[in-house]
């Protein structure tokens, strides 16, 4: 298990329709003027985009308007994002601009079930940022997935926090399978055991997501998925 849960006990598991049904029975229970927001996070390469996308589409079929907004979208451009003499430490803390992506979407749209924002994009192989716009109108639930989303400082923020395990011999292959980071395996390999696994195992350190997330989605078939 990676989902750094230290000795604390390991929350529930559900399957993807559980956690559906879990949705929904706190929509229901909800303040009808904001929308419920509902973190899901792991570690690089888990899948969260993936589980995000088959949860939107069971809420959708049930008649929820649904915002998937994903962290993605708002890295640091590289001279910021990385630091070879921490290269770990310095991505959990660098590699997204976190704060704006939780006070200039998340949290309005929770409040008002809309938003009209104007955000400077960058994805991994960006140089620059470039002006991309996001509008959602009566949102139902907010799905916000990406890495480092339960940060202890951030984590009481959602309504409802999920977590995709999977293990880091998984993700790597994922990651080199997508080529997510680069056309070569041998550089995607690198990366992920260079920056972005030592990011996350800063993380469960400093944070200990897996334990403070109300319940886990297995997404590796190693772990029995």
């Amino acid at each position: 298990m990676t989902g750094g849960i230290g000795n604390a006990k390991m929350p529930p598991l559900f399957t993807l329709p559980a956690a559906a049904g879990l949705i929904r029975d706190r929509r229901a229970a909800f303040d009808p003027a904001a929308a419920l927001l509902v973190g899901v996070s792991g570690i690089d390469a888990a899948g969260k985009g993936w589980v995000s996308a088959k949860l939107a589409a069971e809420l959708r079929a049930s008649g929820l308007q649904v915002a998937v907004c994903g962290l993605g979208g708002w890295l640091n451009l590289p001279g910021i994002r990385f630091n070879r003499r921490d290269p770990g430490g310095h991505y959990y803390a660098h590699a997204y601009r976190l704060e704006p992506f939780v006070r200039d979407l998340l949290l309005p749209l929770r409040a008002r079930r809309q938003v009209d924002l104007v955000m400077h994009q960058a994805d991994e192989a960006s140089e620059a940022f470039r002006l991309e716009r996001i509008v959602h109108q009566d949102v139902d639930v907010i799905v916000a997935e990406g890495p480092f989303l339960f940060r202890r400082d951030l984590r009481e923020i959602y309504d409802l926090a999920l977590w995709v395990e999977c293990s880091f011999e998984t993700a790597l292959e994922r990651a080199v399978a997508r080529g997510q980071d680069g056309p070569m395996a041998g550089a995607t390999r690198m990366a992920y055991q260079r920056i972005n696994f030592p990011a996350q195992r800063v993380h469960f350190e400093r944070d200990l997501p897996g334990s403070t997330a109300d319940g886990w989605i297995l997404n590796d078939f190693a772990l029995g998925d």
